[in-house]
């Protein structure tokens, strides 16, 4: 299959040039920079696009891909860092910008660009660097210029090498889906339509090459990802698949249940439910940072795994729905970019777990998933679900987890799921939850003052979770959920909402 290749510079916005590929049907995967050239010639690649990076091309250590790259024959597409990365490897020059850009800005657009072909002449794009073209090599020229002075595109059609200053994956970017989708299907000749079930036969060949005959036990929550990759995986090699589901006493009203009558009753998959509550919460008692809970449920989840596959006879994979926001925001395994946070299915489980890993999902997104789960004719309300958090409804309460703040987190969740869906409103929003905050505030309910607890809100919408916007919810449908948390959960009395984007802040408060 034909496909673009992406290296990997560090960018936290790698896997959205990915992303918005995918929603062209251009398959593409991500290799690190240092990937050698037998490796990028091994997948056939139509076109290669550079990352950006957090990096600075004229450090010493700076990053850089096999120097053959720019030998191949090949389209090249240097974003950000690759765009400086390409004037520099080509005799331009680079220094330190006067004023780092970040954020949006205004791009003018020269004429005769085969990049830039069919886009208006101003757009308003998604800036994120401190270093910048001074001067394109000799052979490229400037085809956009920003405020019509600095170097924000350039091209050089005879070596067939395209670079831009900016970010044309981020949304806020005008036409950059249009601008990959020229590079792709107009520069680099890309000609088929790729589908996430294009992947099934090749996953489920994969699944069983795998597991070897031997028996595969799947970590199911009942959410989505757990949920496809369980329907793949049996589909692969049938009764060989041992589902586990461990209540973790950190799950949402109903988790339990619908994943009972799901997977159990309607399916009919080998199911086995284990209560480990008490060992979750004992150990998270006292324990109060994001990180320190995370990784006491990612080594606890492990441990109770261990011991549930000591009792499965022939038990040597585990199959986990990771996908690649979890990977991205760990840390990058493809290139030099900074950790954000970690991730109960990624940090550190293969060092600690007794069972080799199989992850089926891990390089696709959330609606890809569901893309690949309804050619697997799995229910739509399963698919539906909103993302849940690995270590569940720990991280949303902040501060201490106890039995009594998950009861009352729980609760609000509840209330606050069944108004949204009432009000259908549930399929518009990426994710929706509450978090419990660590502070009181004064109230009055009744005749008698109250100090009890605050709920926040968290509404977003998303396309694939790597950026997000709060949700606009009609006020009727906000009050509603207000006042209903604040008449039916003891020990709360206020409730806000959270009006944050992503960045600056994460979906998750934790």
């Amino acid at each position: 299959m034909d496909q673009i290749l992406i290296l990997d510079f560090g960018s936290q916005y790698t896997q959205l040039i990915a992303r918005r590929l995918r929603s062209l049907r251009v398959y593409c995967e991500i290799l690190p920079f240092s990937a050698p050239v037998e490796d990028i010639l091994s997948r056939s690649p139509r076109g290669i696009i550079l990352s950006g990076g957090p990096s600075s091309v004229y450090d010493k250590a700076a990053p850089k891909p096999d120097p053959a790259v720019f030998s191949l024959g090949i389209p090249v597409l240097g974003v950000c860092y690759g765009m400086q990365l390409l004037a520099r490897e080509f005799g331009g020059e680079v220094s330190k910008a006067l004023q780092r850009e970040y954020g949006l800005g205004k791009v003018k657009l020269h004429k005769g660009s085969k990049l830039l072909a069919g886009l208006p002449g101003a757009l308003n794009v998604w800036m994120s660097h401190g270093d910048e073209v001074k001067k394109v090599p000799a052979g490229f020229k400037v085809t956009a210029a920003a405020s019509g002075a600095g170097i924000s595109a350039m091209e050089n059609t005879e070596l067939g090498l395209y670079a831009l200053q900016f970010h044309p994956e981020v949304h806020h970017t005008e036409r950059g889906v249009k601008m990959l989708e020229n590079f792709a299907r107009g520069i680099c000749g890309y000609k088929e339509r790729w589908t996430p079930a294009s992947f099934l036969s090749e996953s489920v060949a994969e699944i069983k090459k795998q597991a070897g005959g031997k028996t595969v036990i799947c970590g199911l929550s009942g959410g989505v990802d757990s949920s496809v990759a369980a329907v793949l995986a049996h589909k692969a090699i049938g009764d060989k698949l041992r589902c586990i589901f461990v209540d973790t006493g950190l799950l949402r009203h109903g988790d339990r249940q619908r994943m009972k009558e799901v997977f159990h009753d309607k399916f009919g998959y080998s199911v086995r439910i284990v209560d480990a509550s008490a060992l979750f919460l004992g150990r998270l008692k006292g324990v109060t940072s994001p990180e320190r809970k995370r990784k006491i449920i990612g080594h606890t989840f492990i441990e109770v795994f261990d011991r549930e596959a000591k009792k499965i006879k022939d038990a040597s994979f585990l199959l986990q729905g990771t996908l690649y926001p979890d990977v991205i925001e760990s840390v990058s395994v493809k290139g030099p970019s900074a950790v954000i946070k970690s991730h109960h299915n990624v940090g550190g489980l293969p060092a600690k777990m007794k069972m080799g890993l199989i992850e089926p999902l891990r390089f696709f997104f959330k609606d890809e998933v569901r893309e690949l789960g309804r050619s697997l004719r799995i229910p739509e309300p399963v698919l539906m679900q909103h993302p849940f958090p690995g270590p569940g409804l720990a991280i949303r309460v902040l501060g201490e987890v106890t039995p009594a703040r998950l009861a009352i987190l729980r609760e609000a969740d509840r209330l606050m799921r069944e108004e949204i869906q009432a009000a259908g409103w549930y399929p518009k929003i990426w994710q929706a939850f509450c978090v419990l905050l660590p502070v009181r505030s004064v109230g009055v309910m009744g005749d008698e003052r109250s100090y009890e607890f605050t709920i926040a809100l968290r509404c977003v919408s998303s396309v694939d979770g790597m950026t997000a916007d709060w949700s606009k919810l009609p006020h009727d449908l906000m009050h509603k959920i207000s006042s209903r948390i604040v008449s039916e959960v003891r020990g709360v009395n206020r409730v806000v909402y959270d009006i944050t984007s992503k960045p600056p802040a994460t979906i998750e408060w934790e």
